[in-house]
């Protein structure tokens, strides 16, 4: 299951999504906005994307990963939009007949996700700044024109 979604991330139909009799071992990672980064004050993030190259990849990626380990299923949810402290931005979950699969996979998962999936952050500052931080700085998130 992959899914870009606006809504709160619901991680008990995610766990269930991936669940299955086989199933040895069923591993969830959730992300969430964090208060404070490197001394400063985060109200909210800001995602953005273009949906279907961030919908490719990220089957791109659940696909890699059922090839590289033996898991049973997988599932990737992304928030959008606004998301605020506390909130849930990425889900992601792993089903697999043995524990070691599926806590290498969901990590693998979640930092490839991270690294190469076109969804663009802005971080949202207490003192009203902002600031672009994923995925790349040579990667312009959509509208913005300040590295043109």
């Amino acid at each position: 299951m992959i899914q870009l979604t606006d809504e709160p991330i619901d991680a008990t139909r995610l766990l269930q999504r991936v669940s299955s009799p086989e199933a040895g071992a069923v591993v969830l990672f959730l992300g969430t906005t964090r208060q404070w980064t490197d001394q400063r004050e985060t109200v909210a993030l800001d995602y953005e994307c273009y949906r279907e190259m961030a919908e490719k990849k990220l089957s791109q990626l659940a696909s890699a990963a059922q090839e590289k380990w033996e898991i049973i299923q997988s599932a990737i949810v992304h928030r959008l939009g606004r998301v605020d402290v506390g909130d849930v931005s990425v889900a992601i979950a792993v089903s697999a007949p043995h524990r070691q699969n599926a806590f290498e996979a969901g990590r693998w998962l979640i930092d490839t996700v991270k690294k190469e999936v076109p969804i663009w952050k802005k971080e949202n500052w207490a003192d009203g700044t902002s600031e672009w931080v994923h995925p790349h700085p040579a990667s312009s998130p959509p509208g913005d024109t300040s590295q043109s």
